[in-house]
């Protein structure tokens, strides 16, 4: 799988750049922010890229850094968000206001990100709240020091709902499915996202 290409920037069009390697000229998508840290045109650049290959079509994602790119895969992570939908949201927020945004919990910030709804934004904060940082220009994850599910009771209470309601609704389900095989048997995330469809459906009522 390619892991870079280098080569000379022969032309930049929104969220799109290509690069000449020896003859063969490449078509990436790209975020706006990634045009803006390659070299101009007719100069020599290195973009980070990230492949995605389905039964009907084959696309190339570039970025200026591999933190770039990582972020761009921990946005993959959030269900409902696409590489063109991510590459969106990279397009119009940096790494660093995203981080920021999402630590502080501030659900209206995220909601006027274009490309990001009330309910994707829930699921952003939900999935990566606390959990990117920058250390030295690099976007990582960080391990969690929160209990589990804090996270769900974060996101429901950014949604609007009472918080202690939302606190006894989680250990509620949480102790329910204490016993379940099937539960047991899913990653952390997907606990979390079990978790939290059940509290909304619980909530709402």
């Amino acid at each position: 799988m390619f892991n870079s290409l280098t080569g000379t920037i022969t032309e930049k069009l929104p969220q799109k750049v290509h690069i000449d390697t020896h003859g063969i000229e490449w078509d990436i998508f790209v975020p706006d922010t990634t045009l803006d840290k390659l070299p101009p045109v007719g100069q020599i650049g290195k973009i980070y890229t990230w492949m995605q290959h389905t039964d009907v079509l084959m696309v190339l994602f570039g970025f200026a850094s591999e933190s770039d790119r990582n972020l761009f895969l921990d946005l993959l992570k959030v269900d409902g968000i696409g590489p063109r939908g991510a590459l969106k949201i990279m397009s119009n927020v940096s790494a660093e206001q995203l981080v920021s945004v999402l630590d502080s919990g501030n659900l209206g910030a995220l909601e006027k990100i274009p490309g990001v709804g009330k309910k994707t934004a829930g699921k952003m904060l939900l999935q990566l709240k606390g959990k990117l940082s920058l250390d030295n220009d690099t976007v990582i994850i960080k391990k969690s020091t929160t209990t589990p599910f804090s996270n769900v009771v974060t996101a429901l209470s950014n949604m609007g709902y009472d918080r202690k309601d939302a606190e006894q609704t989680v250990a509620e389900i949480n102790q329910s499915l204490e016993n379940d095989e099937s539960f047991k048997n899913n990653s952390a995330s997907q606990k979390e996202d079990i978790v939290f469809k059940r509290s909304i459906v619980r909530l709402a009522q």
